[in-house]
């Protein structure tokens, strides 16, 4: 009787299992996005600080990635976010400020390959502060909105103390 009453338990659990499991096709070329950088379409802003899209549209709700170039001695004005943002330094030294100041001495150097978070709503301002341009990839939820503090500053320039 324990026999006949654990073979269909058993056959059950497995079914159970396997209805959940993921599943597995063979990888083919439409499942992968290769983005070489040759192939990116880099957008001017102020001050000869450029903009390119990797992958998705930040304008849109979805997964968005993007690139930001600053020359050396740009920063962008204080700003905020309306969505969470995931930053990496691909290139050179990336200079961050977590306040409102404008100011190029209080900000962190952060070099390539540092991570930084930004949370929705937190104000700072960053670029390059030195003598050497800087690229950061920055991953976030769309639709991004950023509010600038100090529009008559515009939204890139040579940073200096505001406040």
């Amino acid at each position: 009787m324990r026999g006949k009453v654990f073979l269909p338990l058993a056959a059950l659990s497995l079914a159970s299992v396997l209805a959940v499991a993921p599943t597995y096709s063979a990888p083919s070329e439409a499942d992968f996005l290769i983005m070489p950088t040759e192939k990116l379409v880099w957008q001017d802003a102020d001050a000869g600080a450029k903009l390119a899209v990797v992958f998705g549209d930040p304008s849109k709700p979805g997964l968005y990635v993007i690139r930001a170039y600053f020359p050396p001695g740009v920063m962008s004005s204080p700003h905020f976010h309306g969505e969470d943002r995931h930053v990496i330094v691909v290139q050179g030294t990336w200079n961050a400020g977590t306040d409102d100041s404008w100011d190029p001495k209080a900000t962190k150097p952060l070099k390539t390959g540092t991570y930084m978070f930004h949370k929705a709503g937190a104000v700072h301002y960053d670029g390059s502060a030195g003598e050497e341009g800087a690229m950061v990839q920055i991953v976030g939820m769309g639709p991004s909105k950023t509010t600038f503090l100090f529009p008559k500053e515009g939204s890139f320039g040579k940073p200096r103390k505001l406040n």
